[in-house]
């Protein structure tokens, strides 16, 4: 039987995962940033193996602008577009913005002679010497890859059809705004475009290197699914959410087999922290921002924070403790590494007494805290400042799960948290007590949960198209049968050149009420649904209020293809340790055991290890595990 290894690159580790008829094996290696593939080449056991992979390349490559020589060819007089962008202000009163620039500079456009309106008409005919114009402009701009973005080419893409036709006829890699963002703003359907092709050479040469050792290759997107090296190189875009994604996918499977379906995932790695909110599934958005730079993919909600057990602590200019967003990454690591020589979320666990000396961490680092303490030092006593620094860091993170929840339209109160990655755990009950949750669920594999996520994960692919049409149009429903039979089509395709079938179809509508700026992805049971009702519904719970005699608009119809869902296996925790221990912490009597060796319900303060992770429960919680070997922690406060 065919081995199947999952792999989730993070900013300091690397976490493994193989399946193997029915046994489950898990590790972790330090991350390889500046060579990524060698981290994971080095898992790989065999041709036998199916490599399913969930990484942070993309992101990676627009955080660093590593990318391709890129330029943007576009409709004579926006050759601007990518540098005014929405003329939003990040630091409203900041009297001198000094922004990040965008992939392809101002001195990196094209502009052509063309122009098609709002209807998809054309007003300036693409003749063939302009087209002869741009291809020799191209040829002397030595750029790597081209960015084509047409006003009004998500309604007729006829002239980006004709000039990419012209420069793949002289060898030049082209990328169309029609096919990989075919939806109206016309700012983020070209900057979509130009970050696809600046990381399509990239990525494309690190799948292939991969796709040579296995060529049954798949790779976790940020819509919470998996697809071939072979899509995925065409859209990279789809991939900044990546390992995140299989995070919230693993925890909602774990969850469910504890009967748990309102969730809030809480991923704390060592570099950062993705919070998501899932009520019996994932919420989806369409856009994203890296960076500063805006990109249409379809994702999960995810609302990540520069919080991590390598997060760095520090005292700024005016005075204030500030934790993160620099980390200590995978080197030189926390001081308590042996490395490292700041002061780090990890150092003040340590020092704190939640993170112990007495289990190695990972099963391989022995932990120093003596180096901790001299580098808390270096801010203020080391155990009071250790306090500042979580105190710091659960705000950080608080300010996420209000994100996801209040600010949607949730109260925190009805969610569990789902606390994973490797620092995770230790934080999970003083940051479900600050918000306002009751309930704790730590998986049994906490630490490689988002490896775990994407190696149970499905294949799924997604497609839309702009509509612009209201509910009261007499051609609505013309135009909505029309469109999710050429949607469902693309998806077919899809599916069958990677060999698989699709088990389920999803639909959902941007929609807004007319006169709105901006649009609510809302779920519908097929395009013929009830669509103003399933819209007013959401408006209600979005923002407390719904105008049901206000005119609904419909944005766009989105698809998505879902392939056979696989049951997440059941894990036995094995750490080949029976600790149970007196400790203190913090000067408090408390317990130290390892995962394997609980007793029936644990009551804080209690320390527990396991080789992927600890886990602090602190005082007025208790525990247990329940039958899928998760552990259930509650607040119940010593009445």
């Amino acid at each position: 039987m065919k081995k199947t290894l999952a792999v989730d690159i993070g900013g300091t580790f690397t976490d493994f995962v193989e399946f193997n008829d029915g046994v489950v094996r898990t590790w972790k290696t330090p991350s390889t940033p500046q060579q990524p593939a060698q981290a994971v080449l080095s898992g790989l056991s065999g041709s036998s193996t199916q490599l399913v992979h969930g990484s942070t390349i993309a992101t990676n490559a627009i955080l660093e602008r590593k990318g391709a020589k890129t330029v943007l060819i576009t409709t004579a007089g926006f050759q601007d577009l990518l540098q005014i962008r929405r003329q939003e202000r990040e630091k409203c009163y900041d009297l001198t913005p000094n922004r990040r620039p965008h992939v392809i500079s101002r001195d990196g456009a094209i502009s052509v002679n063309e122009r098609i309106d709002a209807y998809g008409r054309i007003i300036t005919p693409l003749t063939e010497k302009e087209i002869s114009r741009v291809q020799k402009l191209a040829l002397q701009s030595g750029a790597e890859t081209f960015a084509i973005c047409f006003l009004f080419s998500f309604l007729n893409n006829v002239h980006e059809l004709q000039i990419a036709r012209a420069l793949r006829a002289a060898g030049l890699h082209v990328v169309v705004s029609s096919e990989v963002s075919p939806e109206y703003r016309e700012y983020e359907r070209a900057s979509t475009t130009a970050l696809n092709a600046f990381l399509q050479p990239t990525i494309r040469s690190y799948l292939d290197e991969l796709s040579e050792k296995q060529p049954d290759l798949r790779i976790m997107h940020s819509a919470g699914g998996l697809t071939s090296a072979e899509l995925a190189s065409e859209r990279p875009v789809s991939l900044v959410m990546s390992g995140p994604a299989g995070g919230v996918l693993g925890a909602l499977k774990t969850a469910q087999a504890s009967n748990l379906s309102k969730i809030i995932t809480f991923d704390m790695g060592g570099t950062s922290t993705d919070v998501a909110l899932c009520d019996g599934s994932p919420n989806f958005r369409n856009t994203a921002e890296i960076d500063g730079l805006t990109l249409q993919t379809s994702l999960i909600d995810i609302i990540t924070v520069g919080a991590g057990g390598g997060s760095l602590a520090k005292i700024d200019d005016g005075g204030a403790l500030t934790v993160g967003p620099e980390s200590a990454g995978a080197h030189p690591g926390p001081a308590c590494y042996g490395t490292g020589t700041e002061a780090t979320v990890t150092d003040a666990n340590l020092v704190l007494g939640r993170l112990r000396t007495e289990q190695l961490l990972g099963g391989k680092i022995e932990l120093n805290l003596e180096r901790s303490r001299t580098a808390l030092g270096n801010i203020g006593e080391p155990s009071s400042s250790a306090k500042s620094v979580i105190e710091v860091t659960n705000a950080t993170m608080a300010k996420a799960i209000r994100k996801v929840s209040v600010e949607r339209g949730y109260e925190p109160e009805d969610f569990s948290l789902v606390a994973f990655g490797g620092a995770g755990p230790l934080h999970a009950c003083e940051l479900a007590q600050e918000v306002g949750i009751k309930k704790v669920l730590i998986p049994s594999k906490p630490g490689v949960l988002s490896a775990i996520g994407i190696g149970t994960a499905t294949e799924v692919i997604e497609r839309s198209e702009t509509i612009l049409l209201a509910l009261s149009d007499p051609k609505i429903n013309e135009r909505l049968v029309q469109t999710s039979k050429k949607l469902e089509s693309q998806i077919q395709d899809d599916f069958s050149s990677i060999g698989k079938k699709i088990n389920l179809i999803k639909w959902s509508v941007d929609a807004r009420y007319k006169g709105q700026a901006h649009e609510l992805r809302t779920p519908i049971l097929s395009p013929s649904d009830d669509l103003a009702s399933s819209f007013h519904k959401l408006h209600e719970k979005e923002y407390g209020f719904a105008n049901h005699k206000r005119e609904v608009q419909i944005v766009a119809l989105r698809c998505r293809g879902e392939g056979k869902n696989p049951h997440i296996p059941v894990f036995e925790n094995s750490t080949n340790n029976s600790l149970n221990l007196s400790i203190e912490i913090e000067g408090t009597p408390s317990r130290l055991y390892s995962r394997d060796n609980l007793p029936k319900k644990v009551q804080g303060p209690v320390v527990i290890t396991q080789s992927d992770t600890t886990i602090f429960i602190p005082p007025g919680w208790q525990g247990r595990e329940d039958d899928s070997g998760n552990l259930i922690l509650e607040y119940k406060n010593s009445e």
